[in-house]
């Protein structure tokens, strides 16, 4: 490789390349995570945020370096989801900053715009933990600069391998770094997306031919080139129309022979397949025309759990619907803007991440002006936020993320807004949500009532009731998937089989003697009369606390219960 230099066109095509080898090593990285519960997780996070920036770079019609470094730090902000995507976008708009104003980058140029961005990344965490994707993108920078003390003539080859070396050799040692990833037995998930975004980056370089089709975005025929085209998909596009997943409880031998003849069938029939055993079980994935096939074959091996078949085309015409509406709700929102705007701006407002229908009345009752679908399984982006901030009419608003994985969202999205005054709130649960709204005073300013609201809030323990998605040991918890769990605050509180019994002992571990409230919203996919159950159980066994029972509506979460 001669190119010692790198051009807006090839730096282009460099961060497509990364983008789409973690997208497509997104399900890996997931099955990384350490807490094994059913969420929004870190491969998905960062997949999203990298791809928020990636349609904006291949929607430009002329590739310069400035346009580019805008379209990255722009996207990559905007479309943050979880605390792995926010450090991303942070991470990348560090690296613009540096690229942004060169011709071409060089290894001194990249040397810098490494360490800008791990800079600009530590400075956005308020609290940075090492042994995670901050560590490894500093691993990464600080060799960059070591190359280029000991040979100032080093060559961008060289450069961007040893980075990815040293970033490769820092990712094993997270584990040492963080006591929770030694025990769940993983390296950091988010270090690992970035170390796939690294190699996608460096197979560009290099030349590798790579498709560099970014889905859903308006494209030009290749980064170099300047004519944009739509990438509208139809269901015809869709080659395989049923995302099959379910687990195989094993019954017979499986070897590694096993698993590459089982890997083989399943690529004979579709596409998208991951399978990932461990001990006794096996977790599938795949895209496929006949279900039937891979369970027929996966029989062979032993009996089947969580099992889920989703018609892909059908949800693809679902999107497309839900999208039609959404735009014609934004265009009535637009055309209503300019009376909305002439009222008169309120003191004080609200928004707030909820989902279930129950605790989105509830929200809406306690006076919250605009709702944010979303929470553990799908963490809203900046943009989502920024839209919300938009919507409300109000001077000062308070922002409920009610997740602790959406907080730094909300917190770049006050830093994008310069004409309200946004205060967040770190809220990292519904329950905490609720008590912060309860405990706004409308006589006192915003910042005593950010005070009292975090005070107060720090008063509520939640649990939070789920089943595991995969096989883990933590919190000295051996966890077999499809075990229900009570998630606490900071830790995993019961491990068992029956819903009401790990209910009842994760309640037990939060309440104390100063426990006067205990609250459960029942979720989904939970009967009002079972839920009544639990609450006599619970009532049983603390009388001398108040119960409140709340129809949440939640997915995934059966029930979420709070002791204050």
């Amino acid at each position: 490789m001669n190119t010692n230099t790198i051009d807006a066109s090839l730096c282009a095509r460099m961060f497509l390349a990364g983008a789409k080898n973690l997208e497509a090593k997104k399900e890996w990285i997931n099955e990384l995570n350490v807490f094994p519960v059913p969420d929004g997780d870190t491969g998905t996070n960062m997949t999203l945020t990298i791809m928020s920036a990636a349609k904006e770079v291949v929607g430009l019609e002329n590739i310069t370096m400035e346009a580019f470094a805008k379209a990255v730090s722009s996207g990559s902000l905007r479309g943050a989801r979880g605390n792995s995507g926010v450090i991303l976008s942070q991470l990348l708009r560090g690296f613009t900053k540096v690229i942004k104003n060169e011709k071409e980058i060089d290894a001194a140029t990249l040397a810098a715009a490494l360490q800008k961005a791990v800079e600009t990344a530590y400075k956005a965490v308020m609290k940075p933990k090492e042994g995670t994707i901050l560590t490894v993108a500093r691993g990464g920078a600080e060799r960059a600069v070591e190359l280029l003390e000991e040979n100032p003539d080093v060559t961008l080859e060289t450069m961007i391998s040893e980075v990815i070396k040293r970033s490769e050799e820092v990712l094993e040692e997270t584990p040492e770094m963080l006591p929770v990833l030694k025990e769940a037995g993983v390296v950091d998930s988010g270090g690992q997306g970035l170390l796939q975004v690294l190699k996608g980056a460096c197979d560009a370089f290099n030349g590798k031919e790579i498709d560099y089709t970014i889905e859903g975005a308006e494209k030009s025929a290749a980064p170099s080139e300047g004519t944009a085209q739509s990438a509208e998909i139809s269901t015809a596009d869709i080659k395989f129309g049923y995302c099959t997943e379910f687990i195989i409880m094993l019954e017979k031998e499986y070897t590694a022979q096993t698993e590459l003849d089982f890997k083989a069938f399943l690529e004979s029939i579709g596409d998208s397949i991951v399978v990932v055993s461990d001990e006794d079980i096996v977790k599938v994935h795949v895209h496929t025309n006949d279900p039937g096939l891979a369970i027929q074959r996966a029989l062979t091996y032993g009996s089947l759990t969580r099992m889920k078949i989703d018609n892909m085309r059908e949800e693809h015409n679902e999107k497309v619907i839900k999208e039609a509406e959404k735009q014609a709700a934004a265009k009535a929102q637009a055309e209503a803007a300019p009376q909305k705007m002439q009222a008169e701006l309120k003191e004080i407002g609200f928004i707030s991440v909820s989902i279930g229908d129950g605790i989105a009345d509830i929200f809406r009752d306690l006076g919250v002006d605009y709702l944010i679908e979303g929470g553990q399984t799908m963490n809203p982006s900046t943009e989502d936020m920024l839209n919300a901030i938009e919507q409300v009419n109000a001077k000062n608003i308070f922002i409920l993320p009610n997740n602790k994985n959406i907080i730094l969202a909300a917190n770049q999205a006050k830093a994008l807004t310069e004409d309200k005054n946004i205060i967040v709130i770190p809220t990292k649960t519904v329950p905490q949500g609720i008590t912060a709204v309860i405990n706004y005073v409308p006589e006192k300013s915003p910042e005593e009532n950010a005070a009292v609201m975090e005070e107060e809030i720090a008063r509520v323990k939640t649990g939070q009731l789920t089943y595991a998605v995969r096989d883990t040991h933590i919190d000295d918890k051996t966890i077999k998937a499809g075990d229900i769990m009570g998630v606490g605050d900071h830790a995993i509180l019961a491990v068992g089989k029956d819903i009401d019994s790990v209910a009842l002992e994760t309640v037990s571990m939060m309440v104390d003697d100063e426990t006067e409230l205990i609250s459960i919203y029942y979720g989904e996919d939970i009967k009002e009369e079972e839920a009544n159950v639990l609450r006599d159980k619970i009532e049983e066994q603390y009388g001398d606390c108040d119960i409140e029972l709340n129809f949440g509506g939640q997915p995934i979460y059966y029930y979420i219960i709070s002791a204050e």
